[in-house]
């Protein structure tokens, strides 16, 4: 076993000031992933700053029609919540999607966002990896790669990033909120997690130090019809083979607003801009849809074993915008 320094902060400011002053610490949440991944042998961290207690696991309604997520509400809690399966159902379909009751119940908001990939070869310490060890190879690319990305992956990395949560958020125009050395920003959802590049060992455009303080589900798309659907190997506790969330507005026989994201087709929740922007202003329309959906799914680069997944992603994501333009129809 691997020793390490242990530290529980009582405020974001004491658990940033920890954090830059414990070379190779990591944060600690509800460590649903974090702690399987050091059993693996995976991370190694020097310390923990278990941020477990800190006074962010409320969800607050916001003048401006806006409701803020702290980072340590937890999956369950979120799902369950009124003002979440009423104003974002989409989200609550999400979560309720992920993992098992037992995991939702100890996963935080912010530990969902920042989950690492189930690629075996990541999680297998002694096969090549590029995004645990930089340099050493994609054993994926060669080897077993069913479940792995056919949008915006690279030769470093063809891994997926596993959240459903994410993938609804990206859907939502959500932003997460940070708090580091430099202060307090915040980012979209959408570009939140990174493409692999040359890189893949950045998850994520967060900053060194910086700790996830809460998630903004934004006024504008609160109470706008809006769908999850996932495909996998089982009914439950399995990761996505391919994953939409979709958020449709419909006004005067036209779609006056789309907000689409596919999830487990690439390194990050993928943010669907092309579908989004030839379906604003259309009527909707499954011929409409369908040219829609295949105009973002033709960047796909589908890899020797998993083709699959674009007809996949494409049934999803026609399923669920004729699903949401029903209403508008009839």
């Amino acid at each position: 076993m691997k020793s390490f320094a242990y530290v529980r902060p009582s405020s974001v400011e004491e658990a940033t000031a920890a954090f830059a002053s414990l070379p190779g610490a990591r944060y600690l949440g509800g460590g649903t992933n974090l702690v399987d991944l050091m059993k693996l042998g995976v991370e190694r961290p020097a310390a923990l700053v278990d941020v477990g207690r800190l006074p962010l696991d409320t969800v607050e309604d916001l003048p401006d029609g806006s409701l803020r997520v702290g980072a340590l509400v937890r999956n369950s809690d979120l799902a369950a919540h009124p003002a979440v399966r009423d104003r974002y159902p989409v989200l609550s379909q999400a979560l309720l999607a992920g993992a098992s009751g037992q995991l939702r119940n100890a996963a935080t908001t912010g530990g969902n966002l920042l989950q690492r990939t189930r690629c075996p070869y990541f999680q297998d310490v002694t096969k090549p990896c590029n995004k645990r060890e930089p340099g050493s190879g994609c054993g994926a690319r060669d080897g077993v790669h069913r479940d792995h990305a056919v949008l915006g992956h690279s030769e470093a990395c063809i891994a997926t990033h596993p959240s459903d949560m994410a993938v609804a958020l990206a859907a939502l125009d959500a932003r997460v909120e940070l708090y580091g050395p430099e202060g307090a920003r915040d980012v979209p959802a959408a570009d939140f997690h990174r493409l692999p590049g040359d890189r893949p060992e950045r998850d994520t455009e967060i900053r060194p130090g910086e700790l996830i303080t809460g998630v903004l589900l934004p006024g504008s798309t609160a109470g706008l019809p809006s769908l999850y659907r996932k495909a996998r190997d089982r009914a439950s506790y399995a990761f996505a083979l391919a994953s939409v969330a979709a958020v449709l507005e419909v006004a005067d026989g036209v779609v006056a607003r789309a907000g689409i994201a596919f999830g487990a087709l690439a390194h990050r929740p993928w943010r669907a801009h092309t579908t989004e922007e030839a379906l604003v202003g259309a009527a909707p329309t499954a011929a409409a849809f369908e040219r829609a959906v295949d105009l973002e799914l033709s960047a796909a680069r589908p890899l020797r074993d998993n083709a699959y997944k674009v007809p996949l992603a494409r049934s999803l994501a026609l399923d669920v915008l004729g699903r949401l333009a029903e209403p508008a129809r009839s």
